[in-house]
C-alpha cells in the first residue's frame, strides 16, 4: 500500500489558512485541518522535510503574523489520509449563488443555487482556501454567458467548473501534476461539464489555444509573476485575468509585473490575509 509522510504543524496563535496557503508551495499532496494543528501529505519519497516546513514558518514569524510553532512527522498508510480528509469535509457556500460540496455530503438545492461536486483526491482546489472562493467570486462577477475560460494551476478543476456553471460555454484547464489530470476529469463528469473543458497536463505554454475571454490562476506569487508574459499572450484583447493565491504583502510586486505587460487593476477583492486581483488586458 501506497504511504505518505505525514506533517503535523502546531503555531501560536493557531492560523490554519494563512499557514496551509504556504505549504502549498511545497510539494505536498494534500492537507487536513484538526482542532488546533494542520497535517500536511507529501510522497514517501518527497524531497520534503521538517527543516523545508520550518523554513516557510520562519517567514510567518519573520512577520510577526505566529509567534512559535512546532513541526513533527511520521509515515502513514494512504488509508489514514483518506479517511481523515473525508472526515475533515464539510458544505462549503462560497456566495449566495454558490455551494461546494464533496459526493459523500448530502445537500438539497434550493432555487436558483449553483453546487459544485468536488472530490479533491489529493488535488489543490476544495473549496475551503480562501483564494478559490475569492476566485470564484470573481468569476461570478465577470462571467457572461458564452465566454472561454483559462484556468492555470486547476488541480481539481473547481475553477473551470465553477466558470462553466456559471455560464462560460468552453474552459481549458492546465496543471503540471499528473494526478490533477485524472481528478479533473472526474470532477468535470460529477458535475456534468465533461464535454465543455479540455484539461492539459503542462504548464501554460502547452495550451495551444489563445484569446480567452477570462484567465485565471490561483497559484503562489512567484508562478504567477514567472507566467505574466503567457497569460498575457493568451488572454483576448480587454479581457479578465483573475490571479490569486496571494498575501496582502504580494501585491504590490504582482501589479508591478503584469501592468509592465500593459495590464489594467480593476478590483482587489480580500478574505482574511487573502486577496485576489482582476486586471483587464490592453
Amino acid at each position: 500500500m501506497k504511504k505518505f509522510r505525514a506533517f503535523s504543524i502546531y503555531s501560536t496563535p493557531f492560523q490554519p489558512d494563512i499557514i496551509s496557503g504556504l505549504l502549498w508551495e511545497l510539494d505536498i499532496k494534500g492537507l487536513t485541518e484538526e482542532e488546533d494543528h494542520l497535517i500536511a501529505y507529501a510522497s514517501e519519497d518527497s524531497k520534503i522535510n521538517e527543516n523545508a516546513v520550518c523554513d516557510l514558518l520562519d517567514k510567518l514569524k519573520s512577520h510577526n503574523i505566529i509567534e512559535s510553532y512546532s513541526v513533527s512527522s511520521e509515515v502513514r498508510e494512504d488509508k489514514n489520509w483518506n479517511e481523515l480528509w473525508e472526515k475533515s469535509r464539510g458544505v462549503i457556500r462560497v456566495s449566495d449563488r454558490i455551494v461546494i460540496k464533496p459526493t459523500f455530503k448530502n445537500y438539497e438545492t434550493k432555487p436558483d443555487e449553483i453546487v459544485i461536486t468536488i472530490d479533491p483526491k489529493m488535488s489543490f482546489g476544495t473549496g475551503e482556501h480562501q483564494t478559490t472562493k475569492l476566485v470564484i467570486k470573481l468569476l461570478e462577477k465577470f462571467i457572461k454567458t458564452g465566454m472561454k475560460i483559462l484556468d492555470v494551476g486547476s488541480g481539481t478543476g473547481i475553477i473551470s467548473i465553477a466558470a462553466l456553471k456559471l455560464g462560460a460555454y468552453y474552459a481549458v484547464a492546465v496543471d503540471n501534476d499528473e494526478v490533477c489530470f485524472e481528478n479533473c476529469q472526474e470532477n468535470s463528469k460529477l458535475n456534468n461539464v465533461e464535454k465543455k473543458i479540455e484539461i492539459v497536463t503542462g504548464t501554460i505554454n502547452d495550451v495551444i489555444e489563445k484569446d480567452f475571454d477570462i484567465v485565471a490562476a490561483n497559484i503562489q506569487k512567484n508562478i504567477l509573476i514567472e507566467i505574466a508574459k503567457g497569460i498575457n499572450k493568451k488572454v483576448k484583447s480587454n479581457g479578465i485575468v483573475i490571479l490569486s493565491g496571494l498575501l496582502d504583502k504580494d501585491r504590490s510586486d504582482v501589479l508591478k509585473s503584469y501592468k509592465s505587460f500593459g495590464f489594467k487593476h480593476i478590483e482587489t477583492v480580500s478574505m482574511d490575509e487573502w486577496i485576489a486581483l482582476a486586471l483587464t488586458s490592453h
